[in-house]
């Protein structure tokens, strides 16, 4: 994918973590990457904010600003952030409204049965508000850093 063949980004204005609202389309100038996961406290998700936790010196240090992103409500969110200690805020998506935007909801098999999920996806938005990468069906081990690695290519 070129330059001039990047998708914009769907813009969202949602409720996240530490009292605040997040709109898209005010980030642009600075990167963002937004990771969508299936549920707090789970052990991939926590895992994988985690890693986005560790890393998030570089990933300011490289200009970008991290989003984590669930259907999740505020309580949760808070409480998962505080346990993790994470130092970007938590997206709240009850509505589905950037799950929808991104087409990161699909069915998927939960102990056998078809449940409607996350599928867990992380999107990078370059300063112009651009998709620049995307990643969909994510295994967590290494994936902060690769996603790291590209934002710092940018």
């Amino acid at each position: 994918m070129n330059d001039n063949t990047r998708a914009p980004a769907p813009d969202f204005i949602l409720p996240a973590t530490s009292g605040t609202t997040v709109e898209l389309s005010a980030l642009r100038g600075a990167k963002v990457v937004l990771f969508f996961y299936p549920k707090d406290n789970t052990p991939g998700c926590t895992n994988e904010t985690a890693a986005f936790r560790d890393h998030h010196a570089a990933f300011t240090a490289a200009g970008c600003v991290v989003f984590g992103i669930s259907r999740d409500g505020m309580k949760s969110h808070e409480n998962f952030k505080t346990k993790l200690g994470v130092p970007f805020e938590l997206i709240s998506d009850a509505d589905e409204v950037a799950c929808e935007a991104f087409g990161v909801m699909k069915m998927k098999n939960m102990y056998g049965k078809q449940v409607r999920g996350i599928e867990r996806s992380t999107f990078v938005i370059d300063a112009e508000g651009r998709i620049a990468r995307e990643w969909r069906g994510v295994k967590v081990p290494g994936h902060a850093e690769e996603v790291l690695a590209f934002v710092q290519s940018l």
